[in-house]
């Protein structure tokens, strides 16, 4: 039943395999790009599409600690989490913990910059390529505080120059002079002029996917059951056939673990699930840039619908029920800054696969020639997803990735 043949077989069109697979036909490998649903439908739709230069402090860094009485009561909207997910999962909990300590968080930040700064440019280079320059914004994005809080503005501003990062620390009014349309709540806010912001990472991914198949790549959409050693090869199987292929690229985000297991592999992956909702924008109240309302726990960002109001995280099983309590819970904040109207459409719901240090796998799996790993880029794959490809496209072709991939080796893990 061998039928079709590729040099590389990238599973899951988001972000992260749609990147995989371009930069891989780049290289001048014949690849196929599989998932069940179109590209960019998934988790890499939902995100408040922003190409961020300074998120390279991990979620679980040593300001966790102090924060952990806040989150344990259960009603913050930047964290929920269910009790009995936590008691499943326990030993995640731990490491992730253990993580958080300082002496872990300096050489994890620096991994991720520099992943960060090779993704950045290659968003900006292909943005272009990918004829959607259009839906870039150079504006940078707003991290703004409602209380007291200059010794955090401080420390983070001192934390990106120590990585040459750019930011600028905002008052009450200068955050009115870079928004002039939004209520003043805000008594401190921190620019991060390197960011940029996209008006729908969806259809990124799409126009990044019309780039890979008018480069020659093949896009199919079909229903992954396996993959097994075939050989020196791997047999993809589909739900209407099989493939053969040199290479899998395994990029199914939350699901990629999934796709592991009857390999052997145990891969300690949790889910940061988030929300949004999109509203229907005030013409005469604009919002310029994103902006995270670090004491309410969400970002409001504008889209080509509209405005979109992101949840925090919540730590729950991938596939549990829907709960809207940490969005019911910020969006009345979030019109008391910025005016909107009726919603667009209905919630969205995603989850962004997380590896308790908070770094993605980014390489070859240990115990299987062939078989590649680029998932775990937690809440951050927007703007990590082009260089992850990269790096995976240049190590199957023997050459270097972009970017020091050690810090992201599978085998740590499994």
């Amino acid at each position: 039943m061998m039928e079709d043949k590729a040099d590389v077989v990238v599973l899951g069109a988001g972000i992260v395999g749609v990147s995989t697979a371009y930069a891989a036909r780049q290289r001048g490998m014949s690849v196929v790009l599989i998932d069940r649903r179109e590209p960019g439908s998934e988790t890499s739709y939902g995100n408040a599409g922003i190409i961020s230069s300074g998120s390279i402090t991990p979620l679980n860094n040593p300001s966790l600690w102090k924060a952990l009485p806040k989150y344990l009561t259960n009603r913050h909207a930047a964290l929920r989490w269910n009790p009995l997910w936590a008691l499943q999962n326990a030993g995640w909990v731990a490491r992730f913990l253990a993580d958080s300590v300082a002496s872990r968080f300096r050489p994890r930040a620096a991994a991720l910059h520099g992943l960060i700064g090779a993704s950045a440019k290659l968003h900006r280079e292909w943005i272009v390529k990918a004829d959607a320059a259009q839906r870039i914004r150079e504006t940078g994005w707003l991290k703004a505080w409602r209380g007291e809080a200059v010794a955090a503005v401080k420390a983070e501003q001192a934390l990106l120059a120590e990585y040459g990062i750019a930011s600028e620390w905002l008052d009450r009014q200068a955050i009115s002079a870079l928004e002039p349309d939004i209520v003043p709540v805000y008594k401190i806010g921190l620019l991060h002029t390197e960011t940029a912001s996209v008006d729908s990472p969806g259809a990124v991914v799409k126009a990044y996917t019309r780039m890979f198949a008018e480069a020659g790549g093949d896009v199919r959409q079909s229903e992954i059951k396996a993959i097994l050693p075939d050989g020196d090869r791997w047999r993809v199987v589909l739900a209407d056939g099989d493939m053969s292929a040199r290479h899998v690229a395994v990029a199914l985000g939350p699901w990629s673990a999934d796709i592991l297991r009857p390999l052997g592999y145990r891969v300690p992956l949790a889910f940061e699930r988030g929300y949004h909702r999109e509203f229907k924008p005030n013409a005469a109240r604009s919002l310029r840039r994103p902006i995270y309302d670090i004491d309410g726990g969400f970002i409001m960002t504008p889209m080509e619908q509209g405005i979109r109001v992101t949840s925090g995280v919540e730590l729950t099983d991938r596939d549990a029920p829907s709960s809207f309590a940490q969005l019911d819970q910020v969006v009345p904040l979030a019109r008391g800054v910025v005016e909107f109207g009726d919603p667009v459409g209905d919630a969205w719901r995603g989850s962004r696969p997380t590896l308790p240090d908070s770094l993605p796998m980014i390489g070859p799996a240990p115990r299987h020639a062939g078989l590649w790993l680029a998932f775990g880029n937690q809440h951050i794959g927007f703007t990590t997803g082009p260089a992850t490809g990269a790096a995976i496209a240049a190590m199957i072709s023997g050459a270097s990735p972009p970017f020091d991939v050690a810090p992201f080796a599978p085998g740590r893990y499994i």
